[in-house]
This record gives C-alpha cells, sequence and structure tokens, in this order.
C-alpha cells in the first residue's frame, strides 16, 4: 500500500481500506478548530492582564475568530467540492497554523485579533472539509457511525480545550495556548496526505460567488451585530450591521432562486428533515455554549479555581458526550431521528433549567448535573441532526451540506455567547449596582461593573488600600459573588425558555420515524426536481 493516498474515492471499486484512519485525522482537526475556541475561555484571565484588555478588546479577542469562521464556511465548503476537499483540508490547517504561530508571538491586542481571524479563516476551510470527506470516504452504511464519532469530538473539545490550556498556563505564558495549535495542525497534515484520499465533486458546473459573496456578507454582517449590540449598545455600527444582514438576506434567497446553479438551494428548506435537523442545531449549540461559557466563569471567578482545575472539573462534560454518543448509534435506528433529536434537547433544556437554582452559595456540585445532561444531549442529538443535514444533499455538494450544517452550529453558538453573555453582565451590574452602588466611589464602582473580574481587582485594591481593608474588600467579594450568582440564575432562566421554544418547533418541524442515514438518495432526490427546470433553461 502507497504512503500517500493518491486514488480518488470517486475511483475506487469498494470501501476505502483505510477510512477509519481517516476519520481520525478528521477527527483531530476538527478537534483544534473547536479547542481554539474553547481554550480561551480559561486563558482570558491571564490574556486580560498581560495585554490590559478591556471587556471590548477581551470580547473582539474571542469573537474575531468567530465572525470570519461562520461567515466562509458556506463558500468555503463549495470550493472544497469543486477543486479538493482534501486539498481544502490541508490549506486551511497551514492557515489555522499560521494564525496560531502569529498570535503566540505578538502582544498587542489588535495583532492578537488579526491572529485570532486569521485561524478563523482556517477553521473555516477545515471545518466543512472534515464533514464532506466523512461522508464521501464511508459507505452509506456506516456514515451514521462516522459522523457520531465526528459529533462526540465537537463535544470533547468543549472540554478539553479548556482542560489543554489550564495544563500549560500552570507554568506558561497565554502565548502557549496559540502555539500548542501548530504541532497537533502538523500531524494532522501529514495525517491527511497519508491516510484521507482525495476527492472532490464529479460533473460540478460553476460556482455561484455572486451567492457566495451575499452569504459572507448577510451571516458576517448577523454575527457582528449579534456581538456588538448587545454588549456595547446598539449603535451606529450594530444598527447597520444588522439592517446589511436582513437586506443581504433577501438578496441572498432572491438570487439562489433564479440562479441555475446556487451556492445552496433555498429550496432545500422545504424539505421538513433538513430545516428541522437545523434549526436543532442552531436552538441547541445556542444554548449549550452560552452555558457552558458563564458556567466556567462561575468556576474560575467565583468558587476560585485555577484554569487547570477548572478544565479538570469540564472533564465529565466530555464523559458524557461519549455516552450519549455511544446510545444514540444503538437507538437511532430504532426509534428515529426525531425521537433522538428532541429528547437530546430536552435534556439539554432541562440542564439549562437546573442553573437557574445557582447562587452564592453553590459549589461544583451544583454544577456537575447540569454540565452531565448537557454532555449527554450533545451526543444524542447532534450526530442524527448532522446526519440528516448531510442526507439531504447530493454527493457533488458535500461540502456546501457541510458549510451549512457548520454555519448553524457555529451561529447558533455565537448567538448564544452573544445574547446570553449580554443578559449576564446586565445582570451582573443591576444587581451590583443595588447592593454596593452607594459604597463606591463613581471610578470603582464603573470598574467592579465591568465584569466579575474587574470587581474582584477592584476588591484587592481595597484590600491593600490603608483607608479600606480585608473588611471592606471582603464585603465587595461577597456582593460580587452574589450578583454573578445572580445573573447567572436569571440568565438561564431566559436561556432554558429559549431552548424549550426551540424543543417545540423542532418537535413541530420534524417528520415522524425516520432512521438516521436511511433514504438518503430520497432526500436528496426531492430537492433535485427543483432545480430541474432551472438548470436546463
Amino acid at each position: 500500500m502507497p504512503f500517500l493516498a493518491t486514488t480518488p474515492v470517486e475511483k475506487m471499486s469498494g470501501p476505502y481500506p483505510r477510512r477509519w484512519w481517516a476519520l481520525l485525522v478528521l477527527c483531530l482537526s476538527l478537534l483544534i478548530v473547536v479547542m481554539a475556541n474553547t481554550s480561551l475561555i480559561v486563558a482570558a484571565p491571564d490574556m486580560t492582564r498581560d495585554l490590559g484588555l478591556s471587556s471590548s478588546d477581551l470580547q473582539w479577542v474571542i469573537d474575531g475568530y468567530t465572525v470570519p469562521y461562520a461567515a466562509l464556511m458556506l463558500v468555503l465548503g463549495a470550493i472544497g467540492d469543486k477543486y479538493s476537499r482534501r486539498g481544502a483540508l490541508v490549506t486551511g490547517l497551514l492557515i489555522f497554523a499560521g494564525g496560531a504561530v502569529m498570535g503566540s508571538l505578538v502582544d498587542e491586542t489588535a495583532l492578537v485579533i488579526t491572529a485570532r481571524a486569521a485561524m478563523g479563516i482556517g477553521a473555516a476551510v477545515v471545518m466543512p472539509a472534515t464533514l464532506s470527506l466523512l461522508v464521501a470516504t464511508f459507505p452509506r452504511g456506516e456514515r451514521a457511525k462516522a459522523i457520531t464519532a465526528w459529533s462526540a469530538t465537537s463535544g470533547l473539545a468543549i472540554a478539553v480545550g479548556p482542560l489543554i490550556a489550564g495544563w500549560l498556563l500552570e507554568d506558561h505564558a497565554w502565548g502557549s495556548t496559540f502555539l500548542i495549535n501548530v504541532p497537533i495542525a502538523a500531524v494532522a497534515v501529514v495525517g491527511a496526505l497519508t491516510l484521507v484520499p482525495p476527492s472532490k465533486a464529479d460533473g460540478m458546473g460553476r460556482i455561484d460567488y455572486v451567492g457566495g459573496l451575499l452569504s459572507i456578507v448577510s451571516i458576517g454582517s448577523l454575527v457582528y451585530a449579534t456581538i456588538e449590540g448587545p454588549h456595547f449598545g446598539w449603535g451606529t455600527g450594530a444598527i447597520v450591521a444588522a439592517v446589511v444582514a436582513g437586506i443581504g438576506l433577501v438578496a441572498f434567497v432572491a438570487w439562489e432562486l433564479r440562479h441555475p446553479h446556487p451556492m445552496l438551494d433555498v429550496r432545500r428548506f422545504r424539505m421538513r428533515p433538513f430545516s428541522g435537523s437545523m434549526i436543532a442545531v442552531l436552538f441547541f449549540f445556542f444554548g449549550t455554549f452560552g452555558a457552558i461559557y458563564y458556567s466556567t466563569q462561575f468556576l474560575q471567578f467565583v468558587l476560585g479555581y485555577g484554569p487547570l482545575d477548572t478544565g479538570i472539573r469540564l472533564l465529565p462534560l466530555a464523559g458524557a458526550v461519549f455516552a450519549g454518543a455511544a446510545v444514540t448509534g444503538r437507538l437511532t435506528p430504532k426509534l428515529g431521528v426525531r425521537t433522538m433529536i428532541v429528547t437530546g434537547m430536552t435534556l439539554g433544556t432541562v440542564g439549562v433549567f437546573l442553573l437557574t437554582m445557582v447562587d452564592k452559595g453553590s459549589t461544583y456540585t451544583d454544577f456537575l448535573a447540569p454540565m452531565m445532561l448537557l454532555g449527554f444531549a450533545i451526543g444524542l442529538s447532534v450526530s442524527p441532526a448532522t446526519d440528516t443535514v448531510m442526507g439531504s444533499f447530493p454527493e457533488s455538494e458535500l461540502g456546501v451540506g457541510g458549510g451549512a450544517n457548520d454555519t448553524s452550529m457555529e451561529l447558533g453558538g455565537s448567538l448564544g455567547i452573544a445574547v446570553l453573555g449580554s443578559l449576564l453582565g446586565t445582570g451582573y451590574r443591576d444587581e451590583l449596582t443595588d447592593l454596593v452602588g452607594t459604597r463606591l466611589p463613581a471610578a470603582a464602582l464603573d470598574t467592579a461593573k465591568d465584569s466579575v473580574g474587574g470587581g474582584l481587582a477592584v476588591a484587592e485594591q481595597i484590600a491593600r488600600d490603608p483607608a479600606g481593608g480585608p473588611q471592606q474588600a471582603q464585603a465587595l467579594v461577597d456582593a460580587v459573588h452574589e450578583s454573578f450568582a445572580h445573573s447567572v440564575a436569571q440568565t438561564s432562566l431566559v436561556g432554558g425558555i429559549i431552548m424549550a421554544a426551540g424543543t417545540m418547533i423542532v418537535l413541530a418541524v420534524l417528520p415522524g420515524r425516520r432512521p438516521a442515514g436511511g433514504k438518503r438518495e430520497e432526500r436528496a432526490e426531492q430537492a433535485e426536481p427543483d432545480r430541474e427546470p432551472a438548470e436546463s433553461a
């Protein structure tokens, strides 16, 4: 057997013999691009201190990765379909690694954000490529199992990212959380060339670049508006971005309906399995990413866990993801996609609602059950939803299918962190003002209200000030903890209600029992007749 995988999947007479090794490479590639989002959660305090980041700076250090990541996936997935899915994977990994090297070397806020944006562009190439290569490489009877492993990996990265970052931060600066991605990306590149077979769409027409540009403008503006507006106020920039997103979306739909070879055939949303699964992924990651975002902050700032200890305490979530994946692999063929997705979303909703019980006396144990429910729900529902989305696309559009699924996932996570994070900040500021508003100077109060980390920093200053002292400092610490706990409970209530509404919508949209991975050709064919008149025109 040759060292390099050179035979295209399309020319193989049978299943690719090393497909499970190829899956390992694809999951490794997926792992690092998802970890790049979650690892920053525990690195943020160190970065804030070293770079002197404001809350606005920190938000864009985090979201500089998210905006290009979400906006570009659909277009870059189509380019991978056209030219080379494996080539796209390797190119994306190299761009990602280059951004990681840059991020580890710079010490200015603007340059860190630029490095994160470069990593986001690389991730936007990698993520749809992993899913399209998976579906192209595995025979139909094994795809559901392979997609289950892929989905479990994305859930695993939520816990592994903070764990690895915490371990590195014990002895190294925050730049190490960027640099660790480079050797992993290098291994993935070598693995892609040696174990992943080449693949591209046969007979694909010209790429709809106008539709692609409209999708970039629409999604990019939407993500920008949801980050900027809730966190920093609906000023001119956020409002303009929201208007551009709305106009861009209308223009995108109108263009795609008329184009003979659309980037994304929007008629596909008439298919209930496809639209229901896309909605499920969006709502699910909205609640899950938002809840994990503020739960991790509670573990660090209120319970006082360091980065490594925080990462270790997220491991039960990873174990629950694998447990859910094992269950869904066995039960989805028997019970159907709708049952598994709705059950997973229900469990996730319960997990978010459990966080409404958090108060200033809460311990790690109070977060254990919600995290395990969220992890189990990820494993249970994301795999059948993803399999259904990919099953709605013909073989020639697997990159577009992966881009659509991953855009829904990333958009949901971005909305969850932005919207729930904004509610968290507002609730914290209001409660802290009520508790200590008359006892702190205006400047100190503004700093304390900016974030829970800012409140604890003000308490440290009071402790060192002869006019303050330990007793006043401890009183402020107690008020900060109480305010943040109160805000977590309030935010979880809103998040749980949104998750519950999403679950009811998915229950209404998804059709009855349909085994995952089954009737793939039938679903793809249902989408094609609508396009035939346009293509023959």
